[in-house]
């Protein structure tokens, strides 16, 4: 049985769920894994290290900058002259189109945001989260290849292994595009939630300290997102302690206590760490979405009734403002910051 493998890279930055892909499809046969991009010979070596058996690299000043015609046109190709039974692919915003794209070029169908897959003779059978997460689907894909886009952190992330190599097979670029990249800026936020082993997160509650006194001159909406933000300020420092990324509900950002970029949910981002500990996070569904396939779920809230709890493992009714400092102080004792 032969599967791709598509390494999903930002100008060399893979994103490590893509390893996770490339272990997952060594339990079913031979790996070849795709990378597409101008420069990216370090990501192609990578590949070999994390187990590929062959690496198929299209190289070319055309594939520098991600653009889905041009990369849906290179990755059909490859696939129409090797025929592959599977092809998985990372779950990000530009696998989500890419495999969609390429889909309709080898018309098939794709199986998205999958956290369980097993062969059944030269079929597969996927499992994915449905109806907000509260239930698992197992479903086919009829159509070959079956294209499968993984969730990050569903599946282990095999050992890198640098004394494996091989050499690297030259494949040929599809350079026709309607469209062409002018330019673009990247976001200044390091914040990388999909891949964090532990996040820390905040809700509306990080902002509703009353000893806590404004600066003069602040009306109330400036006054509220003041407070948020030294309730914030807690959230990182345990955040940072226990060397996780800090997280934000949707009500935090909608108040701009806090950049989209950290929230967690149905609007944002879908996580599923070792340990996510919710500060003053009521637990809306929208935000339940996000989280609810943590492996440990803490949960720090003042209403005992707060949604929150009924997916955690642990909860703590009381003021995050009491708990979190303290329990800070005993994780950097017990680490020895």
């Amino acid at each position: 049985m032969k599967i791709f493998v598509y390494i999903d890279h930002f100008k060399g930055e893979v994103q490590p769920a893509s390893w996770e892909a490339l272990g997952l499809a060594k339990t079913f046969g031979t790996v070849t894994a795709i990378v597409l991009g101008s420069d990216a010979n370090d990501v192609a070596k990578a590949a070999f290290e994390f187990g590929a058996d062959e690496v198929l690299h299209a190289d070319d000043s055309a594939l520098l900058d991600y653009r889905a015609e041009t990369y849906a046109s290179t990755l059909s190709a490859l696939a129409s002259s090797h025929n592959p039974n599977l092809i998985l692919f990372p779950t990000t915003a530009r696998t989500r189109e890419l495999a969609a794209m390429s889909a309709v070029d080898l018309n098939t169908g794709v199986l998205t945001d999958v956290t369980g897959l097993e062969a059944n003779g030269d079929s597969f059978i996927a499992t994915r989260p449905i109806y907000e997460g509260k239930l698992l689907e197992k479903t086919v894909c009829s159509g070959k290849p079956v294209m499968v886009t993984i969730r990050g952190r569903a599946f282990p992330k095999p050992n890198r292994d640098a004394s494996k190599s091989g050499s690297v097979t030259k494949a040929a670029a599809k350079t026709d595009a309607l469209s062409e990249v002018k330019g673009y800026s990247a976001s200044e936020s390091a914040v990388n939630l999909g891949d964090a082993g532990i996040i820390v997160s905040g809700g509306r509650g990080v902002s509703n300290n009353p000893s806590l006194t404004p600066p003069a001159g602040m009306d109330e909406k400036q006054a509220e997102i003041w407070r948020a933000q030294q309730g914030f300020a807690l959230v990182t420092d345990l955040a940072k302690t226990l060397g996780g990324a800090v997280g934000a509900s949707r009500a935090a950002v909608d108040g701009g206590y806090i950049s989209y970029s950290h929230q967690v949910g149905q609007t944002g981002k879908v996580v599923s760490p070792d340990l996510y500990i919710a500060c003053g996070v009521s637990g809306a569904i929208q935000h339940l979405v996000g989280m609810r396939n943590s492996k440990v779920i803490v949960a720090i809230n003042k209403d005992a009734d707060a949604p929150i709890f009924k997916v955690a493992r642990y909860g703590v009714v009381g003021d995050l403002f009491q708990i979190v400092p303290a329990l800070t102080e005993a994780m950097k004792k017990k680490l020895g910051k």
